[in-house]
């Protein structure tokens, strides 16, 4: 059997909510792993023959596959931002525009001049924000919280895979006397709060695919239909305490609530800026508190 041959089974056999083009990628993705070879290698060598344990391998694969469980986790592992990182059910497989809004940190700091030594990731997950943040800027402390101690374990050990230093905090944002007190620290301030939070209603859980729901943990995706800036209000109460004056926070949005999202944090004293992502959807917003604090 062939790679191309592997190739012709997962357009055949793949459920039928994957488009052929999603379908060829997974293939590539799936070969790739298995078989320690690069996507050039792949695209040029498809008549290469497999060997029995690679084809075997890849099926397997495949057979998960076919019940709705996504690439990311069969393989255990996925690539953000030039890093890899463990992944499973209990965190949020990290997603192209999550890297965008990491990118938008970088380069703002980069670019701007910002004064950054310490960054805060509320809801950490897999631990990609942090980690990709450490390994891309110089001299800077960071931090994470997740309310999962099954999410902090993934990203303590991404952490160990990428060789970072992030401290990681149990907590909960919607717990209104939660405070960040590592070490005993109780007088930190952060430079830049960052969060990708739940923010999809439950009014649009039908439109999702099943693989999605039935795979990735629902307290991280959902949030109530009357109340979708749960925590955002959440985000900005706390920041009034632990963002430092002129500090900027950066957060991942539902398109449908870019304009009241802007208005919650202007109303609270910040100016925000509203961007769009490669998809052209309104995904992620810059907000700087009052230099007065």
């Amino acid at each position: 059997m062939t790679i191309g041959d592997i190739e012709e089974i997962f357009l055949d056999q793949m459920p039928g909510f994957y488009e052929k083009d999603e379908i060829k990628a997974i293939a590539s993705l799936a070969v790739q792993h298995v078989c320690g070879i690069s996507k050039s290698y792949y695209l040029l060598h498809k008549n290469n023959d497999l060997k029995l344990i690679q084809e075997t391998e890849l099926i397997r694969i495949l057979d998960e596959l076919r019940f709705g469980k996504p690439l990311q986790h069969v393989l255990g592992e996925v690539d953000f931002y030039g890093l890899r990182f463990k992944v499973n059910s209990s965190v949020l497989i990290p997603r192209p525009e999550t890297e965008e809004l990491v990118d938008w940190i970088i380069n703002s700091v980069k670019s701007e001049n910002i004064a950054c030594k310490n960054i805060l990731d509320i809801g950490t997950g897999s631990g990609c924000i942090p980690i990709a943040l450490k390994k891309n800027i110089a001299d800077l402390e960071v931090f994470g919280v997740d309310i999962s101690g099954d999410a902090l374990e993934v990203a303590r050990k991404n952490c160990e895979f990428n060789k970072v230093d992030v401290s990681l905090i149990s907590g909960d944002i919607l717990d209104p006397d939660f405070k960040v007190t590592p070490q005993g620290r109780d007088d930190l301030l952060f430079n830049i709060i960052v969060s990708n939070p739940p923010y999809i209603t439950y009014a649009e859980k039908e439109g999702m695919q099943a693989n999605v729901l039935e795979h990735e943990p629902y307290e991280a995706l959902f949030v109530p239909d009357e109340n979708p800036l749960l925590f955002y209000a959440s985000i900005v109460n706390f920041s009034q305490t632990y963002l430092t004056p002129g500090g900027y926070l950066f957060l991942e949005i539902n398109e449908s609530f870019g304009g009241e999202t802007v208005a919650l944090l202007q109303q609270n004293g910040f100016i925000a800026e509203l961007r769009k992502d490669l998809q052209g959807k309104d995904r992620m917003i810059r907000a700087r508190k009052d230099q007065t604090g």
